[in-house]
C-alpha cells in the first residue's frame, strides 16, 4: 500500500513523488505521480499534482535530489490532477521556465466546460449523477487549483525538433542540452505529452499508460496504442530502461516495461474485438444491429474486467467513457439525441444511375 506523498527514490537525482486514486463519494481526488529530477545544476519537475500535501511532498523531493541553482516544470498535459500546484516554480527561488501544452490551455482555464464535454457523452450509459450534478461534485475536489504561474509559456512557442532516440524518430522538444526531452503523443487528450530523461533512461508516460483505450472526449485511440508501441520498442532497443507513468504507483525496471506495454496493446485489440461481437458485428460475415449504450456499456464493463483490464483510477465512469470512445471507433452513431438512443453504424448510400 501507499500513501499520497510517498517517495519512490530511482537514484540520487531523481524521485517519483506518488500520487493517489480518486475516490468522489469520499471527497478525494486523484493526484498524479511527479517525477523530480536534477540534471547538471537544473531540477526538473514533471507535473506537480494537486492538493497542499502533495506540494510538500515535491519541496521535499526537490530538497533530497538537490542542489540545484535553476528550475524547469514540464506539465504533461492541462488534466486538473496533473496542474494544481503548477504555482510553485515562482516559490523556488531561482530562475524557473515553466512549459504547457497549447491545445490545453482551454480546459485549464475553464475545467467545468471540459469534463462537462466528457460526461455529456455518457448521461444515461451508466448509473451515476446527470453531468452538471457530476461535474459539481468533481470538479471543487481539485484544490488549491493553480496552473498558471508568473514564468508559464507554452510548448508551441518553441520550434518544433526532430529528436531521435535510437532507431526512432519523434517530434517534441528538447532542454537542458538535450538530456531532457519532451515528446508530443496526443493520445490520452488533445496536448498530451511524454518526457524521456536520457541520463537516467527513465522513459514517464504520464496518462498515455492509464488503460489500453483512451476515455476522454479529445482521446485519440490511434496516437495513444501507437506511442505504447513506439515505448515498447524504445525498451528493447536500451534507449530507456525505467517506465513510470501517472497513476501506476510503481516503477518498472528493465525487462519488465516491454511486456506491460505489450499487455495493454494486446487489451486494447481483444477489446476492439468483444466490442465488435457485443454489437452483433463479429466477423466479416458479422450483421449490425442498433445497442443500447446502457447495454452495451455495461457487458463492455464485464468484457473489460474479464481481459484483467484495470488501468489508472479503475471505475464505472471511466470505463463508461471508453465504451462511448469504443463505439465510435467501432463507426456506430447515435440514432437520435435521446440519453439512451440506440447507435447503429450508419448506411452506406451508393450512387445510383
Amino acid at each position: 500500500m501507499t500513501e499520497l506523498g510517498d517517495l519512490i527514490e530511482i537514484d540520487d537525482r531523481t524521485v517519483l513523488v506518488l500520487g493517489q486514486e480518486l475516490d468522489v463519494e469520499h471527497g478525494q481526488p486523484d493526484v498524479a505521480n511527479a517525477l523530480v529530477h536534477r540534471v547538471g545544476d537544473t531540477l526538473v519537475l514533471v507535473d506537480t499534482g494537486v492538493t497542499e500535501a502533495f506540494r510538500a511532498a515535491l519541496r521535499e523531493a526537490a530538497d533530497r535530489v538537490g542542489p540545484w541553482s535553476r528550475a524547469l516544470l514540464l506539465t504533461t498535459h492541462g488534466h486538473l490532477d496533473h496542474v494544481g500546484n503548477n504555482d510553485l516554480a515562482d516559490e523556488l527561488g531561482v530562475p524557473a521556465e515553466h512549459y504547457v501544452p497549447a491545445p490545453d490551455l482551454d480546459q485549464m482555464r475553464d475545467p467545468v466546460s471540459y469534463w462537462l464535454r466528457s460526461f455529456d457523452r455518457i448521461a444515461g450509459f451508466a448509473p451515476m449523477p446527470a453531468p452538471p450534478a457530476l461535474t459539481g461534485k468533481l470538479v471543487p475536489l481539485f484544490r488549491p487549483m493553480r496552473p498558471f504561474g508568473a514564468t508559464t509559456r507554452t510548448y508551441e512557442e518553441l520550434p518544433l525538433e526532430q529528436i531521435r532516440i535510437g532507431s526512432l524518430r519523434f517530434i517534441g522538444w528538447t532542454f537542458a542540452d538535450g538530456a531532457v526531452r519532451v515528446l508530443r503523443s496526443q493520445g490520452h487528450c488533445a496536448g498530451h505529452v511524454i518526457v524521456h530523461l536520457a541520463d537516467c533512461g527513465v522513459l514517464h508516460l504520464s496518462d498515455e499508460g492509464n488503460g489500453p483505450c483512451g476515455a476522454m472526449a479529445d482521446a485519440d485511440q490511434l496516437k495513444l496504442q501507437t506511442v505504447l508501441g513506439a515505448a515498447a520498442l524504445l525498451f528493447e532497443e536500451g534507449g530507456a530502461t525505467l517506465l513510470t507513468d501517472g497513476h501506476t504507483f510503481a516503477v518498472r525496471r528493465g525487462a519488465e516495461a516491454v511486456p506491460y506495454l505489450d499487455g495493454l496493446l494486446e487489451q486494447a485489440t481483444a477489446l476492439q474485438g468483444a466490442a465488435l461481437g457485443l454489437t452483433g458485428e463479429s466477423g466479416p460475415t458479422g450483421e449490425s444491429g442498433s445497442v443500447r449504450p446502457s447495454t452495451f456499456t455495461h457487458r463492455y464493463l464485464e468484457a473489460f474486467a474479464a481481459l484483467g483490464g484495470g488501468g489508472a483510477n479503475p471505475s464505472a465512469m471511466f470505463t463508461a467513457m471508453m465504451a462511448a470512445n469504443q463505439l465510435r471507433e467501432l463507426g456506430l452513431r447515435p440514432e437520435s439525441d435521446g440519453p439512451d438512443a440506440p447507435w447503429s453504424r450508419p448506411a452506406l448510400h451508393h450512387p445510383t444511375g
